[in-house]
């Protein structure tokens, strides 16, 4: 597997762990707020960074140091080859971190099933109805829907989460969401950002009085709810 980048250090992306962040290129939707063109748009790839085994003998020096490894993208669980990949970093003694679309529900059950996963983030782009438009147009609504009822049962820790842009998201969009997602223990907002470097146009963030009302339509539902990283 090539590896299009890697973040060597994080306290961020992998809850209370040291961690880095791979990065894997490719992806199935094409959300217009997306601030990773490079790893979604084949038009705008870049050399990968480093091959899978240069990613492995990086992670073997770093034993002792680094307390976890997440894997992100791009879509990871496009590649046919990442059961592989999570079970020689897993040899290595780390726990493994996912972020997923949630587009892929038999390969996310199937790294759970063989207990691949220490932790899963799979970000929920909107309410059921808005997912087509939300995507770029791709209809994944339901297996999005099979993946949240997948992780649900999984056992391990897990987090959803949502990037809220408008005029994609409303009050409305997340009462429904919340509704969809009802008793979910972790549940994060998080605001668009312009790096101005996006898949799509036409997008802004919300003020923080707006998101905060975005959290009140959810938090009936979700009362865990947070806003995150604002």
């Amino acid at each position: 597997m090539v590896i299009a980048g890697l973040q060597k250090n994080t306290l961020l992306d992998y809850p209370g762990k040291i961690a880095c962040t791979v990065f894997l290129a490719g992806c199935n939707l094409r959300c217009p707020f997306c601030h990773n063109p490079s790893l979604v748009l084949p038009s705008r790839a870049e050399p990968p960074a480093m091959t899978e085994r240069e990613l492995l003998a990086f992670l073997g020096k770093r034993r002792g140091l680094l307390e976890g490894v997440c894997i992100t993208g791009g879509e990871p669980t496009l590649r046919r080859d990442l059961r592989e990949l999570v079970e020689k970093i897993t040899a290595l003694g780390y726990p493994v971190k996912l972020d997923t679309n949630g587009t892929n529900p038999r390969m996310l059950g199937q790294l759970l099933e063989a207990g691949l996963l220490s932790y899963v983030a799979m970000d929920i782009k909107n309410a059921p109805g808005e997912y087509q438009k939300t995507c770029g147009g791709a209809d994944v609504a339901q297996q999005v829907a099979e993946s949240v009822k997948i992780l649900r049962n999984s056992g391990i820790p897990y987090e959803f989460r949502t990037t809220v842009v408008k005029p994609l998201h409303s009050a409305e969009t997340m009462k429904a969401l919340g509704q969809w997602l009802s008793g979910t223990e972790a549940y994060f907002i998080q605001n668009f950002r312009d790096t101005g470097d996006l898949v799509g146009q036409g997008l802004s963030p919300f003020s923080e009085k707006e998101l905060q009302q975005l959290l009140s339509a959810v938090l009936p539902y979700l009362p865990n709810a947070r806003i995150r990283g604002n």
